[in-house]
């Protein structure tokens, strides 16, 4: 699985790091950043990102 988070987006809501706090965390200037793209909750913090500025691939 390929996780980005879009810092042009970004508005540091901080969702996806309450939803997975294993996945991401925010970085010193507050954006989204990937911990661990393998959690198994990415999609769902994708989806709870407000302005959809993470992004999920699948490889495969």
């Amino acid at each position: 699985m390929t996780v980005d988070v879009n810092k042009d987006v970004c508005i540091g809501a901080g969702q996806c790091a309450l939803t997975a706090p294993g996945a991401f965390f925010q970085d010193d200037d507050g954006y989204g950043t990937v911990r661990d793209p393998a959690d198994p909750l990415v999609p769902e913090a994708a989806r709870a990102c407000p302005v959809g500025a993470i992004s999920v691939g699948y490889l495969g």
